[in-house]
């Protein structure tokens, strides 16, 4: 018998939760709440995989702020989670400003129990083919919240949006276009299209257009006939005719030649390819995403890229933001990748020292993630403690930041208190074991201030 879906329901009508239990028990593994607090509590501690939430809760039965402030909290801890909203009518502005936000669906009172019923079901199938496609790529969750989409790790609003936009192409056929600067995820982004959509247990192929030589890519896209040139022993498939029934990858597209970008466009248009030196119409059936670091508009306008082609792979257009934009996902994301580098490197279990942090958010990242792993491998290697320093990742240490301040790099007195403030968590939960309650009582705070402050600065228990 499969695990019944986990289902969180945010309601403070008694009638109204006896009502829900009653037409929901035996489907879903119902858990209860009747206020923020509650929900806020029971959703940290049992990770459900959907969550009805009602926006008006005491004290603010007549408002929406106590439900919206909830399920805000909930959508920055763990945004995979579907978020249903049930909202009353004057609500509806609301309910779609969180539908923006992240949350999955909303219905209006009274509640049509059946309609409800099978949303709750559609969001745990969305919820469970997350955690599979995940699997898939070898990144099942290591905590609530992780990962936004299977493979991609981040809590930033900036991601959140791309995360909204990929579950709503991914079921699509529609060939999809992902623009962003080198090393930011382009790759994973398109994995991720592929593990949600309905092609994802077919094959998910990728080729880098612009690191195989102009001469040889065709070959490498349409295969060839045994004798098409020379060298040409054997007949060879290629990746398009490999994709059948699942996904092709166009990596760097901006860099494919011209001559090769109608074949490409032909191919798009008729769904047949001829392999080189072949005559024979061949048929497949592949959703093609593409992506690239250039500008292609900039590039149509110099004559390097058809236009037509462009609008052709460009029917749903996804923009990455740098690792700059992404808010504080570059700590979520070196954490991570310390503990997969550690774990391939046959190390302990490795943590950031202070030091080591703050200079990993003061950094710039030109090189965007693929800058982030390459020096977070390089210093796992390096180390020789269970500790990785700002020295091992070859960084400015924070005091050195401070000692060499310039009229070009003075931080903010808000930079400054939350660094201040991330060192001194840090520190504190360091000395006490991670003990939350302790590490309150040293800091004179409620254990729930701390918990916010461990959100907001993303430090995982």
């Amino acid at each position: 018998m499969s695990e019944l879906t986990r289902v969180l329901i945010v309601e403070d009508d008694p009638g109204l939760q006896k009502q829900l239990k009653w037409a929901l028990k035996g489907d879903f593994d119902l858990l209860f709440a009747s206020s923020r607090e509650e929900a806020l509590d029971c959703f940290e501690r049992n990770h459900p995989a959907v969550v009805v939430h009602d926006l008006g809760l005491p004290p603010d039965e007549r408002g929406v702020s106590e439900g919206f402030a909830s399920i805000q909290a909930m959508l920055q801890q763990a945004p995979q989670t579907r978020i249903i909203i049930m909202t009353g009518k004057g609500d509806r502005d609301d309910a779609i400003e969180l539908i923006g936000l992240g949350a999955h669906d909303f219905l209006t009172k009274p509640v049509d129990i059946d309609q409800l019923k099978l949303i709750v079901e559609r969001a745990g199938f969305v919820s469970a083919l997350q955690r599979a496609g995940a699997e898939r790529l070898g990144d099942a969750e290591e905590e609530p919240g992780l990962f936004l989409l299977p493979g991609i790790i981040g809590r930033s609003e900036a991601m959140q949006q791309v995360a909204t936009m990929v579950r709503k192409v991914a079921p699509t056929r529609a060939s999809t276009f992902i623009q962003g600067p080198s090393g930011s995820g382009k790759e994973l982004v398109a994995r991720a299209i592929h593990a949600l959509s309905d092609r994802a247990e077919g094959p998910f192929i990728a080729i880098n257009c612009a690191a195989i030589p102009e001469s040889l890519l065709e070959s490498e896209l349409f295969g060839h006939e045994k004798g098409a040139f020379t060298g040409a022993d054997k007949q060879a498939i290629g990746r398009i005719e490999q994709a059948d029934g699942g996904t092709l990858f166009l990596d760097e597209i901006g860099d494919m030649a011209y001559e090769l970008q109608a074949k490409i466009l032909r191919f798009l248009q008729e769904r047949i390819i001829h392999r080189v030196g072949g005559k024979k119409d061949i048929p497949v059936d592949v959703r093609v995403v593409s992506a690239t670091h250039q500008d292609l508009e900039q590039l149509i306008a110099e004559g390097r890229f058809r236009e037509d082609l462009f609008y052709r792979i460009n029917e749903f257009e996804l923009r990455l933001p740098p690792l700059s934009e992404r808010e504080n996902d570059v700590e979520l994301i070196a954490r991570h990748l310390l503990r997969q580098f550690a774990e391939s490197h046959q190390k302990p279990p490795m943590r950031f020292t202070e030091d080591a942090l703050l200079a990993i958010r003061r950094n710039e990242w030109q090189g965007n993630i693929r800058q982030l792993s390459n020096v977070i491998n390089k210093a796992v290697i390096l180390s020789s403690s269970d500790w990785v320093s700002a020295e091992d990742l070859g960084l400015v240490t924070q005091n050195e930041a401070f000692d060499d301040i310039t009229l070009n790099n003075i931080p903010t007195l808000k930079q400054a208190k939350e660094e201040t403030e991330l060192r001194l968590i840090m520190k504190a939960m360091r000395a006490n074991d991670n003990n939350v309650k302790e590490v309150a009582s040293q800091l004179g705070v409620s254990r729930q201030r701390i918990y916010e402050l461990l959100r907001k600065h993303d430090i995982t228990l």
